[in-house]
């Protein structure tokens, strides 16, 4: 009710009467009942229930700051901000949520008018956006700016890593933080890492898909927050336990076509741009963020550049700029002789059919890095299935959930007609084979071929 809550919805049309004013006493006790249970968490602070059950995912403590009616309320008296920000009950919880949603909702509420348009239809002007927050409110908040309140959680690895990412949000928000509260920053990072054991990284597992998460954000938001060299040092050698990007060059077709004739840079298949397509620029922007932190050890980051993908010294290249040490140590670092652009380009039939032997191309891409990578192997085995020059022995090779149920079916379609025949029991056979969940080990096309041949070739009699 309090986030719909709009006095002025019906008398903004020209002519109309405005609406009564809002009593001051209402508006205050409405207020401060939309402050209350921020307040009262931040005097007692518990984990939502079942948090544990999300607390991989890179939300930070939103959730349970977010208190949505209480900065409803808030954004309706940016007058009394100040005032607010320094009350003895709810004083905590205004500057929580100055820091959280003021600015971006100015962000939020600029873009809206800038796409809108008056009473009468005409554009509204686009007006330079001045900061929500004045740098004496920031000062003002500065007492909350690293939410001591959640210092003492329990499970310190999984909220001094959230209670860190929410503090690099509220900086990235607030830029100007960053010179104002230097040294509460830096003691804050400290603390957390320590607290959390944040660099002391576990051995990847083959389902903790938000490992590479985990340690993008703590890269991140180190080379934001902190301005300790082993702490910096430490997150560099996390970003090189990642797995190399799988850099994959789409297979030409007409929707690709028309897109980048319409919209797209021409370069689009420059390695520093394919790099881009699934966000697997990361960990070299990552690592150029840390670079450009003056108390990042130099050797730190020039000892991961050799480990790097020749697309992300092409990234570097293009896209950074970063302090000039950095860009030049990238630029020499050396290639093998046999070295190529490092992308896996998949090609066209008509390309295939330029080549001597189509065939070995199709087995190179899935013999390619690229097929252990969840964001590019259904691309490649999509490529292999449909080119005509593939054979039984490449789609053998295949998941068969990739065969049956998202590429080309009328190819597995064929094939089990053949393999199946007019055998009900093989039928049977596929139909029980074919329940697979989502977390379970997939079977190869191939295994789920070889396992049918058990069944008993009994044919059907109608």
């Amino acid at each position: 009710m309090v986030e719909d809550w709009d006095p002025d919805r019906y008398t903004r049309v020209k002519g109309t009467a405005p609406a009564p004013s809002l009593p001051q006493a209402l508006f205050d006790a409405v207020l401060e009942a939309c402050l209350t249970p921020l307040a009262a968490y931040l005097l007692l602070p518990e984990p939502e229930e079942g948090w544990e059950a999300v607390s991989a995912f890179s939300k930070d403590w939103s959730l349970e700051l977010g208190g949505h009616s209480g900065w409803t309320m808030l954004a309706r008296c940016p007058e009394r901000w100040a005032e607010l920000a320094a009350h003895p009950t709810f004083g905590a919880a205004v500057q929580h949520l100055l820091l959280d949603q003021a600015e971006t909702r100015a962000l939020e509420d600029a873009r809206v008018q800038a796409a809108g348009t008056g009473p009468d239809g005409e554009k509204l002007p686009a007006e330079e956006l001045a900061p929500a927050l004045s740098e004496d409110l920031l000062l003002a908040c500065l007492p909350a700016l690293c939410l001591p309140e959640l210092a003492e959680l329990p499970n310190p690895q999984v909220t001094a890593r959230r209670t860190l990412h929410h503090i690099a949000h509220r900086v990235h928000n607030n830029p100007r933080l960053a010179d104002l509260a230097a040294d509460r920053l830096h003691a804050a990072a400290d603390a957390l890492v320590t607290r959390g054991q944040l660099l002391s990284l576990p051995e990847k597992q083959a389902d903790d898909y938000e490992f590479d998460g985990r340690v993008l954000r703590l890269a991140e938001d180190l080379a934001l927050l902190s301005a300790n060299p082993d702490h910096l040092a430490g997150a560099c050698v996390q970003l090189a336990s990642m797995d190399q990007p799988a850099v994959v060059s789409p297979a030409p077709s007409r929707t690709l076509i028309r897109v980048v004739d319409d919209s797209l840079d021409r370069d689009y298949d420059r390695p520093a741009q394919l790099l881009e397509r699934r966000s697997e620029h990361r960990r070299v922007q990552a690592l150029a963020a840390l670079a450009s932190n003056p108390h990042t050890p130099n050797a730190a980051v020039t000892d991961i550049l050799d480990m790097l993908h020749p697309a992300e010294l092409a990234w570097i290249a293009e896209k950074v700029e970063g302090p000039d040490w950095f860009l030049n140590t990238a630029a020499a670092v050396p290639a093998a002789e046999d070295e190529d652009d490092g992308v896996l380009r998949l090609l066209s039939d008509d390309e295939l059919a330029q080549h001597p032997d189509p065939a070995a191309v199709l087995q190179s891409w899935l013999d390619s890095p690229a097929v252990d990578e969840s964001l590019s192997r259904s691309e490649v085995y999509r490529a292999v299935v449909k080119s005509r020059h593939h054979t039984l022995e490449h789609l053998r090779q295949i998941p068969a959930d990739e065969i049956l149920s998202r590429h080309e079916p009328e190819v597995a379609l064929k094939i089990l007609l053949d393999h199946c025949g007019r055998s009900t029991d093989r039928w049977a056979a596929l139909a029980a084979a074919m329940t697979f969940e989502y977390d379970e080990e997939k079977i190869t096309f191939g295994e789920l071929l070889d396992s049918l041949d058990g069944a008993p070739a009994r044919a059907q009699t109608s």
